[in-house]
């Protein structure tokens, strides 16, 4: 079988072909590549190209629709959009209402603080958002992290004033970083969140969210502010005597119709609106039965009076010194991170669907500045959320102005409703939480994880674990941790692979994966699949040096003919340090003391240009050194071994 290989082979390097020549990258100053690299790390996107060629009249309007999107569908605003805008906006505003007062218990806020949240926040995005169906508003895993991780230091019963004025800064810092990353054109910081990070972190939250609604669904006085499974469940087993058995009985029927609800909508997407409308249903219904029964002199608890009014300024709240400033600063990183990234990805899904494009770092500019204006104006961290984006999607929005239409919503509940709301049971906000966190737990997602790739999984299963038994930042940094890890094992190890020969063809791949691939007698042609750097340099050093002694040890025992050529084809390494570029002059020297020859194929422009300007004796010049495929190159050199073989 090696024989007849091999005579293919020779069959096929006596077909007549021309070796071309390794063109060198036009020259540039360093100016020019500095320039180029910039670009391309901070503008990919390019956003300066559609004022190119443009009057300067035009360019200015370009500029003002940049920067404020309201004014490129603004103008063009019809009727006929504004029906489909005001009935999706009513219908989010019918979600959004029971949301914000819920999850501003579940932050450990005054209820009031989720409705000031669902009104001004909206507005600004409308103005400066890039999405046509992203609803913005308190989300629940923002919700939860911002009130745990104040609640380390602050209690939110003991001193509401200065919690209530600990989250309004840490809105602010939230807002801060957001903008930050959208002007400085860092939004890749966020990439750091993968995907099977994120399914875990939410899954394990929305676990934990569940859990914390307990206190609520069962009627406990008395329940733990620690976060972990462990405790809470130990809280609640013994509090059994403060169980309520109405508490109870409500809370089940409630929690029963919201999953119906929300499983008859993700059956006949046609029927969003019995999702959407079913916790505000949910809430009106509560309201009656209690104030007509009088329940919450029998156990059930109510949201009690609200405060009636628009959002009062809060500027003078925001702490910018004093001993919780690195509280606040921490709290709004790490919830700045995670709303910015829920915000963006829910905005991209759905522009995906539709068929346009979200610009990410006008996005984060546009949450940044949403949530520090809100944080002069009584609000907490909002963003996009996920279940308010697919019904407002869903019910048919057109543009950004059914934020609008859900804000005066709100506004009209602010000034006139509140008083409607004093007899609401905390057990129903409790199910309209669990209702709502459900839709974050993603199995299907997880087992295509598993499926596809297994230390993606491993990560995923940290962060849920970690949430779940430690706490929710440090679970999720735990994951971030084991992300990076494998990025950097990637880095410093990166893949090489043995080359062979198709038959009867100048194609050469990896021997392992394709079993009709044959080693070509006398040549070593390894593949480096990863950029070359200073951290991988002795790693790739050794490798290859390994690689070169087991072909030898091989075709000692196999008595064939000896190594001459060690091939490294090149076409996927795309960058180089100068670390790297010594790797190739030691190389060289390694082998010219074995009787080797090291041969380079297609190495990429930057690469080609770095070994070049240190190749002083010009040894990778040579016209037997560099070469532009392994065809032509193991074409070649055999011809130079077959004129030696038969001169000599």
């Amino acid at each position: 079988m090696e024989a007849k290989a091999s005579t293919m082979h020779s069959h096929c390097l006596e077909i007549a072909m021309e070796a071309h020549k390794v063109v060198t990258p036009p020259p540039m100053s360093t100016l020019q590549k500095l320039k180029i690299r910039l670009k391309e790390t901070f503008f990919p996107d390019d956003p300066l190209r559609q004022f190119k060629g443009q009057p300067t009249k035009k360019k200015l309007i370009l500029g003002a629709q940049y920067i404020f999107p309201i004014l490129q569908w603004g103008p063009n605003y019809s009727l006929k959009l504004f029906k489909s805008d005001i009935v999706a906006g009513l219908t989010i505003a019918s979600l959004a209402i029971p949301q914000g007062i819920s999850y501003a218990k579940l932050a450990n806020l005054p209820p009031i603080v989720g409705l000031y949240s669902s009104f001004v926040p909206p507005l600004v995005y409308a103005v400066l958002g890039s999405s046509r169906d992203l609803a913005v508003g308190p989300v629940s895993i923002a919700s939860l992290i911002l009130g745990s991780m104040l609640r380390q230091e602050v209690s939110p019963s003991k001193d509401p004033l200065l919690f209530l004025q600990l989250a309004f800064s840490s809105t602010f810092f939230a807002g801060l970083f957001q903008a930050s990353l959208g002007l400085l054109r860092l939004g890749f910081i966020i990439d750091f969140l993968s995907k099977a990070t994120l399914i875990g972190f939410m899954a394990g939250a929305a676990i934990i969210v569940s859990l914390q609604q307990l206190k609520s669904l069962l009627g406990i006085t008395n329940f733990t502010k620690q976060m972990g499974l462990v405790p809470v469940l130990s809280s609640v087993f013994h509090n059994r005597k403060e169980w309520s058995w109405q508490t109870i009985v409500m809370g089940f029927c409630f929690l029963v119709l919201l999953l119906l609800a929300r499983h008859v909508s993700m059956k006949r997407p046609k029927l969003f609106w019995v999702s959407a409308g079913a916790p505000l249903v949910s809430v009106i219904v509560s309201t009656l039965l209690v104030f007509a029964s009088k329940a919450n002199n029998h156990g059930i608890s109510v949201i009690g009076k609200l405060q009636e009014g628009l959002n009062p300024p809060s500027w003078h709240m925001l702490h910018f010194h004093g001993s919780h400033l690195g509280l606040v600063v921490k709290t709004g990183l790490v919830t700045g991170i995670l709303s910015l990234t829920e915000g963006i990805a829910v905005g991209r899904t759905f522009a995906a669907l539709k068929d346009y494009q979200v610009d990410g770092n006008k996005e984060m500019i546009a949450i940044g500045l949403m949530n520090v204006v809100g944080s002069s104006t009584s609000c907490y961290v909002t963003t996009g959320a996920f279940s308010r984006s697919a019904v407002n999607h869903n019910a048919g929005a057109k543009t950004a102005a059914s934020n609008i239409v859900m804000s005066v919503t709100v506004m009209v509940t602010l000034l006139l409703l509140m008083p409607l709301f004093q007899y609401t049971p905390n057990v129903v906000l409790g199910a309209i939480i669990v209702s709502a966190v459900v839709g974050l737990i993603d199995i299907p997602a997880a087992y295509q994880i598993w499926k596809v790739d297994k230390y993606d999984f491993i990560v995923l299963l940290c962060a849920f674990l970690g949430v779940i038994f430690i706490s929710v930042q440090d679970g999720l940094a735990f994951a971030v941790g084991l992300s990076i890890f494998k990025i950097l094992l990637q880095i410093t190890r990166p893949k090489i692979v043995m080359l062979g020969n198709i038959p009867g063809t100048q194609i050469y791949r990896n021997l392992h994966h394709y079993k009709e691939a044959v080693r070509v007698p006398g040549f070593l042609i390894l593949s480096i699949e990863a950029p070359i750097n200073f951290a991988n340099i002795t790693y790739l050093n050794e490798r290859i040096l390994r690689w070169i002694e087991e072909y030898e040890a091989e075709e000692d025992s196999k008595k064939q003919s000896s190594l001459q050529f060690v091939i490294l084809e090149m076409s996927a390494v795309s960058a180089i340090d100068t670390s790297g570029v010594s790797l190739f002059k030691d190389l060289r020297k390694a082998m010219e003391k074995k009787g080797f020859e090291l041969v380079l194929v297609n190495p990429l422009g930057e690469v080609m240009e770095k070994i070049l300007k240190a190749d002083e004796a010009q040894d990778f010049m040579r016209p037997d050194s560099l070469y532009l495929t392994v065809g032509e190159a193991v074409a070649s050199l055999s011809s130079t071994m077959k004129d030696q073989s038969s001169t000599m």
